[in-house]
C-alpha cells in the first residue's frame, strides 16, 4: 500500500541532483527517483534539474546549474530540494530567494577537508540551506563534527526502499549465493570479501558493478563479474541469492542492505557507518571490513541464518520509502511555509 493519506498541502519542489537514473545510466542514482516517485504520489508538484549520466566530466556541472537555473524560472518552486551538498547543494544555495533542503549522502561529506575548496563551499550551503538532511545519525554526527554550522540543522531520513518492489522470496536452491551490488573499489572492500570468500566451499559470489578494482577480481573461481545492472534488475539478483555481503570499510548508510533485508535475506555488513543502526543480529552479522579471517566467519555465519529472514524484513519497516517520503515532505513543507510567512510579514 502507498504511504499514509497526506495531511499537509501540495508542494512545488524542484528536485536538483548530481545523479539520476538514464538511458546511459540506469544504475545511477536509483534512491534519488525512488524517493521523487513516493513524493509524486504524495500529491507533490515536483520538476526535475538533474544529470542522469556520467559522461562530460566537471563540464557537466555547468549543465546542471544552467538546467536548475531555468526550471526555477519557469516552474518557480517553493522549494528546491538537492541531493549531495555539493555540488548540487551549492548550485541550489545559489538561487537568490527559494528556500532549500539539502540532503547528504556520504562521499559529499568525506570531501570536506579532502578536497580543497569544498568545505568553504559546503560550510556555505549549510549556512543557506533551511534544513540538512542526512541519511544516517552515523553521518550526521560526521558532518557536524566537520562543520558546526551544521549542529541544529539536520535531521536524519535514510534513502528508504521500496518495500512493494523488493519482496520476500523462496530461497534460491543449489549451493550457497553470495551477492555484492556496488562500486568494485578500494572503499566497498570488494578484494577482501573475494578473498574471505575463497576459503569457503560449495557457493558463488557474485558481483553486480563496476569500477578500478575489476582486473583483481577476474578469473576467479566461483565468482562472477556482472558488471553495471540497471536497478530495476537488482530485485531478481538477491532473489537468486541467499546472503549479501557489503563489508564496506566505511558505509554512510548501505542502500544495497536495506533493498536485501527487505527481500528477506541475510546481510553481512561492516561495523564502520550506518548499518549498525538497522542491521540486528537476527537479520546479518556486523564486520570489521579489515580482518579477512572474520570477515569468512561472517559469510557462513550469515548463511546460516533463515532464509528467506523474517527479522531481516521487519527491521526495514521503518525505511520503508512511503514512509521517509512523508519524513521529508514535512520538512520541505516546513522550509516552504518560512518563506510564505515571511513574504507576508
Amino acid at each position: 500500500m502507498p504511504g499514509a493519506p497526506r495531511t499537509l498541502a501540495t508542494v512545488r519542489i524542484l528536485l536538483v541532483s548530481q545523479m539520476y537514473p538514464g538511458p546511459e545510466a540506469p544504475d545511477l542514482g536509483p534512491f534519488v527517483a525512488e524517493l521523487e516517485r513516493a513524493l509524486v504520489e504524495r500529491g507533490n508538484e515536483v520538476e526535475r534539474a538533474v544529470l542522469d549520466t556520467r559522461a562530460g566530466g566537471k563540464l557537466r556541472y555547468l549543465t546542471l546549474a544552467s538546467r536548475a537555473h531555468r526550471s526555477g524560472r519557469s516552474f518557480r518552486p517553493e522549494v528546491v530540494y538537492a541531493h549531495f551538498l555539493v555540488p548540487s547543494g551549492l548550485i541550489a544555495a545559489l538561487a537568490p530567494c527559494t528556500p532549500i533542503v539539502v540532503k547528504a549522502h556520504g562521499r559529499d561529506v568525506r570531501n570536506v577537508g579532502a578536497t580543497p575548496g569544498v568545505a568553504a563551499a559546503t560550510r556555505f550551503v549549510v549556512r543557506r540551506a533551511s534544513t540538512v538532511v542526512c541519511v544516517s545519525d552515523y553521518l550526521r554526527c560526521e558532518l557536524e563534527t566537520k562543520l558546526p554550522e551544521a549542529r541544529g540543522k539536520t535531521e536524519v531520513v535514510s534513502s528508504g526502499v521500496d518495500r512493494e518492489r523488493f519482496q520476500v522470496t523462496a530461497p534460491p536452491e543449489g549451493p550457497t549465493r553470495f551477492l555484492c551490488v556496488g562500486t568494485l573499489d578500494a572503499r566497498k572492500n570488494v578484494v577482501r570479501l573475494a578473498d574471505a570468500f575463497a576459503r569457503l566451499k560449495d557457493a558463488t559470489l557474485t558481483f553486480a558493478g563496476d569500477g578500478s578494482l575489476r582486473p583483481q577480481l577476474e578469473g576467479r573461481k566461483r565468482v562472477r563479474l556482472l558488471g553495471r545492472v540497471p536497478h530495476e534488475q537488482i530485485p531478481r539478483l538477491i532473489a537468486e541469492s541467499r546472503v549479501l555481503a557489503q563489508p564496506s570499510l566505511v558505509e554512510p548508510l548501505g542502500q544495497a542492505l536495506l533493498e536485501a533485508m527487505a527481500c528477506g535475506r541475510s546481510v553481512v555488513a561492516t561495523q564502520i557507518g550506518g548499518p549498525p543502526e538497522f542491521v540486528p543480529p537476527e537479520a546479518g552479522v556486523l564486520v570489521d571490513p579489515l580482518d579477512v579471517d572474520g570477515l569468512a566467519r561472517a559469510l557462513e555465519q550469515a548463511a546460516a541464518l533463515p532464509c528467506p529472514n523474517d527479522a531481516a524484513r521487519e527491521a526495514t519497516a521503518e525505511h520503508d520509502v512511503h514512509r521517509q517520503a512523508e519524513r521529508i515532505e514535512a520538512i520541505l513543507s516546513r522550509a516552504a511555509a518560512t518563506r510564505a510567512r515571511d513574504r507576508r510579514a
